[in-house]
């Protein structure tokens, strides 16, 4: 029903009408009621949001190392952290040879499977800035087709020091949010996406990097030439997304490591456990010239 006109003998009985409402606001407030006044609810819940998406945007991966928020800072930016020098385009690796068995050229090795070949661990990608932070939240993301209420993923399944020191926003958020990867880009399909497909095995409902995580543990099941197979074709000695990346760097003149260059491909790369090295690309360079 439509308010009634305000007239000029009512003012009184509005007044009035006022603080009964407000009284009887307080009074459910005091009994645990702290819902907003119905006239300011979506104002408030748009600055709530938005507060917060400022928060976690100013955040690094790291919590007791908060990225400061510049007016220099662009969707093509990696993290400060990353950046090898203020006002450089150039990003430090993720990859770390002193973790897991490696060979000559910093490679993982793994017994059994000379062709699997990634330079990060699952403990690096994570820490790197991945997913968008919501890898290891059953309901993160767009839903699920087949598993509507949530995948079967839990970050408790695999060690503590693989999420140490990182805010939980990034590991276990309900929300995608590009500025959590390292190259501050949306990278990667929704769940539903990768189900369609047909992509998805449902011992692994997360998909590739979940397969990966519990590889590296030790886990070997009858998946694991289909997983590596389709790692090579990303990743591997004539992956696609490597080769793609190398031939943008030399078309436009740039270093290996410039992160202008298709932060997309760089992002997605980072989701199969792989970084461009120098050493990989002046090898690559040769064979796409």
């Amino acid at each position: 029903m439509a308010p009634k006109r305000k007239t000029a003998s009512e003012p009184q009985k509005e007044s009035e009408g006022k603080k009964a409402k407000t009284a009887s606001k307080t009074s459910k407030k005091g009994q645990g009621d702290t819902a907003p006044q119905k006239d300011a609810n979506k104002p408030a819940k748009k600055s709530s949001t938005a507060n917060a998406s400022a928060k976690s945007s100013s955040k690094g991966p790291h919590s007791e190392k908060p990225r400061t928020k510049t007016a220099s800072d662009s969707p093509t930016e990696p993290p400060k952290a990353f950046l090898m020098k203020e006002g450089s385009s150039l990003v430090a690796t993720s990859v770390d040879l002193k973790e897991g068995k490696r060979n000559k050229d910093g490679f993982l090795v793994f017994d059994g499977h000379p062709e699997f070949k990634p330079n990060l661990t699952p403990k690096q990608v994570i820490q790197a800035g991945s997913f968008g932070g919501i890898y290891f939240n059953p309901k993160g993301g767009k839903p699920s087709i087949k598993h509507p209420k949530g995948v079967d993923v839990s970050h408790t399944e695999f060690p503590e020091d693989w999420f140490e020191g990182l805010h939980p926003d990034y590991y276990i958020a309900r929300k995608y949010v590009a500025k959590r990867n390292k190259f501050q880009v949306k990278a990667g399909q929704a769940q539903e996406a990768w189900e369609n497909s047909g992509w998805i095995n449902d011992q692994d409902q997360r998909g590739w990097f979940h397969w990966y995580c519990r590889f590296y543990q030790g886990r070997r099941t009858d998946d694991d030439e289909r997983q590596i197979g389709r790692w090579k074709g990303v990743c591997g000695e004539k992956g696609r997304w490597k080769r793609s990346l190398v031939n943008k760097c030399l078309s436009a003149g740039k270093a290996w490591n410039d992160a202008s260059v298709s932060p997309v491909v760089r992002q997605s790369l980072l989701h199969w456990a792989y970084e461009i090295t120098e050493k990989q690309f002046d090898k690559m360079a040769k064979q796409v010239k």
